[in-house]
């Protein structure tokens, strides 16, 4: 019976008797095998299988042939393709011969006449099967062959490519070593708990000690801060740290030094924190620097104070008609002058104020006094700017009634007048200002929020530093003083400020006095320990 799937491997018959490649070509015809050359003579079948792209995958040949018998023709078949698979076909009498062809020729198989139709058709599949692992495993063996090239191709090019990243690393540690070593700050590596693992020299002359002394120390004791403790969320790792006002103590001469210092973490592939890095930079120039700078700025506003005064005083007498009368023309100039006077004198004050803070020459004078008649007096001495620029201000206790806190009242006040004055003139009309207090156990806080514009997250930073003229959208036409100056106030109490902001509902400002509140027995131990 016909197969329905057609055979596709080519397959050279060889034979002779034209009777026997006919019956041949029937039965392989009936199997389905569709590409199939018959040839009665070896030596045509040699020129057929020669030419290109005629590689048999079965080779199928008698045994007794004129001029060239079966063993000389596959023998030659051969010599063009060394994995050829064939078959013999041979009488009775040629079993010898047969088997002295697989012995030198290496043929598949070999067939006695006449066959038997159903193990010729067996046989035949099987050697093209054969053909077939043997085609795959040729194929198999020359693309294993071209990876074994490739592989030795990359094993030399991965061990220049490693060769030059070890030179690379090698030149990376060298100019890292040397940065380390040779910078002029102090650099300190810690734990993730917080302890010494190694110094640069430049930390070493800074601490006055080797490193083999410093290490194991905990951050906490080597660096101090001007007032109050170092914060322990510096080895969060959530993020970096700059402390301003602080001092490392040089144990080869006992001086104090002022340092500034970075804190970085190092996390590896996880975001683990494997390690600390802190850069500390000594600050003793730079406070001698400021020091100088900010005596002579005391001198000469202590100096333009009393000039200031005599002139804003004689234009007075002018205004006030006490020299006689002006007109409207020139009470006009007059009246400008002298608020470019007191304006230039506010100026003066307050740089005279924040020299006395900075340089430790002030000295707070606290006193008991109710929170509550104290935040109500603000209210109604600013109460007219208010109204001037069509503001509301409101104010809110909760739960102060009858609180006494011991601070500085005119100091508080001065912040509390700063905060107010600030959010009156840089909020529009309409919107609405509240001074409000929250007393926590021993603890004020007092905070004023309005509901403007909000203040841009980049200009958070400088908000609290010298000369900060606003922000980066909206520029103030003062002196850059007030918030600076209040932050000196707050933290001489011992207190922080800060702010909270949002574009949509506006800007809080805060701050505590810690251990504020307090009743008479208290009110006497504190005023006894500022003596």
């Amino acid at each position: 019976m016909k197969q329905e799937m057609s055979i596709a491997n080519k397959i050279v018959v060889v034979d002779d008797d034209n009777i026997v490649t006919q019956a041949l070509k029937v039965l392989l015809s009936i199997e389905g095998f569709s590409d199939v050359e018959f040839f009665n003579s070896p030596h045509e079948a040699l020129n057929f299988i020669r030419e290109d792209g005629n590689k048999p995958d079965l080779l199928i040949s008698d045994f007794l042939m004129p001029k060239m018998n079966g063993i000389e023709f596959l023998s030659e078949a051969k010599k063009s393709y060394e994995d050829l698979t064939m078959i013999l076909l041979t009488g009775y009498a040629d079993k010898e011969n047969a088997i002295k062809a697989i012995n030198e020729v290496g043929i598949y198989r070999y067939l006695e006449k006449p066959w038997d139709n159903d193990d010729l058709i067996m046989n035949i599949k099987n050697a093209l099967e054969r053909s077939d692992l043997l085609t795959k495993l040729k194929d198999k063996v020359v693309q294993l062959e071209a990876a074994k090239k490739q592989l030795e191709r990359y094993s030399h090019s991965l061990e220049d490519m490693v060769i030059q990243r070890t030179k690379e690393l090698v030149e990376s540690n060298n100019k890292l070593f040397a940065v380390i070593n040779y910078c002029a700050d102090g650099i300190v590596i810690f734990s993730p708990e917080g302890n010494v693992e190694s110094i640069n020299p430049a930390g070493e002359n800074l601490f006055g000690a080797s490193q083999g002394m410093l290490l194991g120390a905990s951050i906490f004791s080597i660096f101090e801060p001007e007032r109050g403790k170092i914060d322990k969320s510096v080895l969060s790792g959530d993020r970096e740290y700059l402390l301003r006002d602080y001092y490392v103590e040089n144990k080869a001469n006992g001086k104090k030094i002022p340092v500034e210092i970075s804190i970085s973490p190092i996390y590896d592939e996880t975001e683990k924190v494997l390690r600390f890095v802190s850069v500390i930079r000594d600050e003793s120039i730079q406070k001698d620097m400021d020091r100088l700078r900010d005596d002579f700025i005391a001198t000469l506003t202590h100096d333009l104070r009393t000039p200031l005064l005599a002139t804003i005083q004689t234009l007075s007498f002018f205004i006030d008609g006490a020299l006689g009368e002006l007109d409207e023309r020139q009470k006009f100039f007059l009246s400008t002058m002298k608020k470019s006077n007191e304006d230039i004198l506010g100026l003066v004050n307050a740089l005279l104020e924040v020299y006395k803070y900075e340089s430790g020459t002030l000295n707070l004078c606290k006193t008991k006094f109710m929170l509550n008649d104290f935040l109500e007096q603000c209210k109604s001495e600013i109460e007219n700017l208010a109204q001037k620029k069509e503001v509301s201000l409101e104010l809110s206790l909760e739960q102060t009634e009858g609180m006494v806190i011991y601070a500085d009242k005119s100091e508080i006040k001065r912040v509390i007048f700063n905060l107010l004055g600030n959010a009156i003139n840089h909020n529009p009309k309409g919107t609405k200002v509240l001074l409000s207090a929250v007393v926590q156990k021993d603890d004020v806080v007092i905070s004023v929020k309005d509901n403007g514009c909000g203040i841009p997250k980049e200009d958070i930073p400088k908000m609290f530093k010298r000369f900060s003229q606003g922000t980066s959208e909206k520029r103030s036409v003062g002196t850059g003083l007030g918030l600076y100056l209040s932050r000196q106030i707050v933290e001489a109490h011992g207190g922080k400020i800060w702010l909270e902001t949002d574009k949509r509902k506006g800007t809080e400002f805060l701050f505590l006095l810690p251990e504020s509140v307090c009743d008479n027995e208290k009110v006497a131990i504190s005023a006894k320990n500022e003596v």
